[in-house]
């Protein structure tokens, strides 16, 4: 008699070693969901259970993610991919059983691992010897899908995979990132549940059901987290438990809050939850003028208020997340959260291990949209900043276009991708279509504060000053507390718009001491303002930290496309500063005085 986990008829015979019994799989299960190593909350023991069972019961080909999503995570016949509780919870499993077995289940005889691209469990033999051919565990001769087993040399990379694991651990303690080792998938996830009406009638109803639209419309277009789609927010009711949230959705964040119509006054309560502990996040109040103002605008406008304060790369769910992540974090949102710490500092030493995370998140993850635009803008600091330049083929503009449109290619609305178009064709010398791909990023998130920093910087040094700085101020109202580097370059748009108060405020409110162009900046602007002795100590640090810079001074500002008329302007408040930048016509003058060529002014 056939054993019941044999393969079918027509498959090929095993050479040396039967296929798992059934009851050894599920002794192998149990031991996985009951082990320390497995997290008791969530629903990962019921989807593993789940796609197990169902393998053994020769009903692998059923596995998909509707199937999923009804049987273990209790959704209505009407769910669809909008919804991508199926996706994440999957993509947290595998996770959890790479650890299990680096850790716990090293000598476990049997490994179920979730190949990436589906739902259906590879089982087979944790130590297979050469001669072996391993399957997995399928059905007694039904024609049901037999995924091929992950890991066939087993013990053989085994060593190699902890000899790198432990190497990663001990780099994330000596450098201040982490390298990178996991899925796209760790972002955090967002529950909006529905908004209670707190009022009386249809009035406040319909708002109440605006609002948590135009949510589920604001909040995606922020890259950097995963929002649970319109299915999952109209099963969430207003007075939906932390606790269940997280039980059932394995949800870290929930967005909730109520509305109340009364008179002509509409008020928003919204706060956000950590379902891990049940503590109130972030709580605000909104009020607005039904008079005045029409239903939809009031809706939108309050929906884009939220979105900035709970989603930007500033905001506070990044906050928490940085401030919870363990020192051995090993995923694409270390990464993330990185690659936003360094453009808060901008130092020579962040750049390198942030480049080197990025450059490995990306190998692993081609498709990895948001690590391809953060990685173009970090090889552009090797030419704009001079951070760690390397030797390579091509040079840091031409690789920071590349990673750019790779970006873009792989997701035609990530906004941090055509924030790093535009950045990187600004520093092409192709202004105008770096602009207009600006405006296009603006139009697809208007709430975005990195991208809105980051295009206010690009139309004022252009040229347009008055602008430029409407854009920067429209950033730092909706984060006032982020981007250092944007409050700079307000600072240097108040000294071109020759508005010394709001210069030197916004400079101070800079302070970004390890980046070298922080102090040029300081220095023009306390010159402007007849501080000379403070002029002359920024001058000096500038020249300490990019003493290339100053003789170069002409092809620099160039390069960043400022115009004429501003560039003389710089150059002739750095020389009172103490520093001999040479004007325009005196660089087209200057000849080598001796065989090191160093250019001088004639």
């Amino acid at each position: 008699m056939q054993n019941e986990l044999s393969p079918g008829a027509g498959a090929a015979p095993l050479l040396s070693r039967a296929a798992p019994s059934a009851e050894d799989v599920r002794t192998q299960l149990q031991r996985i969901i009951t082990s320390p190593e497995f997290p008791p909350s969530g629903r990962g023991g019921a989807f593993l259970t789940y796609v197990v069972e169902e393998t053994l019961a020769g009903r692998a080909d059923r596995i998909k993610g509707y199937s999923v999503a009804v049987e273990v995570f209790k959704r209505d016949a009407g769910f669809t991919q909008d919804d991508p509780v199926v996706r994440i919870e999957a993509g947290r499993l595998r996770r959890i059983l790479e650890r299990y077995y680096l850790v716990a289940g090293q000598s476990d005889p049997i490994r179920i691992d979730i190949p990436k691209g589906g739902y259906v469990p590879a089982i087979g033999w944790n130590d297979p010897t050469p001669d072996t051919q391993i399957r997995p565990v399928v059905d007694d001769g039904s024609t049901a899908t037999r995924p091929r087993r992950l890991f066939t040399r087993g013990w053989l990379i085994l060593p190699l995979l902890l000899v790198f694991a432990a190497g990663s651990i001990l780099s994330a303690w000596f450098f201040p990132i982490p390298w990178f080792g996991g899925p796209a998938s760790d972002e955090p996830t967002l529950a909006i549940a529905q908004f209670a009406n707190l009022g009386e009638g249809p009035r406040a109803e319909s708002y109440t059901l605006g609002l948590t639209e135009e949510l589920l419309t604001a909040l995606p277009r922020f890259k950097e987290i995963k929002v649970f789609g319109r299915a999952t927010s109209k099963s969430l009711s207003p007075e939906a438990g932390t606790s269940l949230v997280q039980t059932d959705l394995g949800t870290r964040f929930l967005l909730g809050g109520g509305v109340r119509v009364s008179g002509d006054l509409v008020r928003v309560t919204a706060r956000l939850v950590d379902t891990q502990s049940g503590e109130i996040l972030w709580s605000q109040i909104y009020e607005d003028n039904i008079r005045t103002r029409d239903q939809f605008t009031i809706q939108a406008d309050i929906a884009n208020q939220v979105a900035s304060a709970v989603a930007q790369p500033y905001g506070i769910i990044a906050q928490v997340e940085a401030a919870n992540r363990p020192p051995d974090d090993l995923g694409i949102q270390a990464c993330m959260l990185a690659f936003y710490g360094y453009r808060a500092e901008l130092s020579a030493e962040r750049h390198a291990a942030v480049r080197a995370c990025l450059e490995t998140a990306v190998a692993d993850h081609p498709t990895f949209a948001t690590g391809w635009a953060m990685l173009s803008m970090v090889y552009l600091d090797e030419s704009r900043f001079k951070f760690n330049t390397r030797n390579d083929a091509s040079t840091p503009i031409e690789r920071s276009l590349q990673a750019a449109r790779r970006a873009v290619q792989q997701d035609v609305n990530n906004t941090r991708g055509l924030q790093a178009l535009m950045t990187a064709l600004f520093f092409s010398n192709q202004v105008p279509e770096a602009l207009k791909v600006g405006q296009q990023a603006l139009d697809i998130n208007p709430n975005d504060t990195e991208l809105l920093g980051e295009f206010g910087t690009r139309v004022a040094m252009s040229g347009q000053w008055r602008r430029g700085a409407d854009l920067l101020d429209r950033a730092l109202a909706l984060n006032p507390g982020g981007g250092g580097y944007y409050h700079g370059t307000r600072a240097l748009a108040a000294y071109m718009l020759n508005d010394t108060e709001t210069a030197l405020i916004e400079i101070k409110n800079a302070d970004l001491q390890k980046f070298p162009l922080y102090h040029a900046v300081a220095a023009v602007i306390y010159v402007n303002a007849g501080m000379t002795d403070d002029a002359r100590r920024e001058a000096t640090l500038f020249n300490q930290l990019r003493p290339d810079f100053i003789p170069n001074i002409v092809a620099e500002l160039k390069s960043r496309n400022f115009q004429p008329a501003d560039r003389a302007r710089l150059i002739a408040d750095i020389r009172k500063a103490g520093l001999p930048a040479a004007d325009e016509v005196a660089s087209t003058m200057m000849l080598p005085t001796d065989s090191s060529a160093t250019l001088q002014p004639r």
